[in-house]
């Protein structure tokens, strides 16, 4: 038991900083309300309007394509590092493979970009 002593000792120093950082601030911190103090923090900015303003379609169109080729190279580089341990006979299967994901992603950007998803400066379609 004496030798998890300095663990638990560890440990109630944690808490106990922890607990203390959180309480702390309640404690020492001025408690001056005023209207700039109260109004919601904007990125340094005034307010101006209503905050619940629907988004542009294109935001969720880059987002989408984002996680497609997110995930194309979440599929790509392990294979790509693995190719050494594979044998000789299925590299030119894993290429076809791999080579078939890419012409697809590829023809997913080809599409996006004739349909215009990537043209954000434009008027709307």
């Amino acid at each position: 038991m004496s030798e998890y002593f300095p663990i638990l000792l560890y440990l109630l120093a944690i808490l106990g900083f922890a607990g203390f950082s959180l309480i702390a601030p309640h404690l020492i911190a001025p408690r001056k309300k005023t209207a700039v103090k109260d109004m919601p923090y904007e990125s340094g900015m005034d307010p101006i309007g209503d905050s619940r303003k629907p988004l542009d379609i294109r935001f969720y169109l880059i987002a989408i394509l984002f996680l497609v080729f997110d995930i194309e190279l979440l599929l790509v580089v392990p294979y790509a590092v693995a190719l050494k341990g594979i044998p000789h006979e299925f590299r030119g299967l894993i290429l076809g493979v791999m080579l078939l994901l890419i012409g697809t992603l590829a023809l997913a950007y080809l599409v996006a970009w004739r349909r215009g998803v990537f043209h954000w400066r434009t008027n709307q379609r």
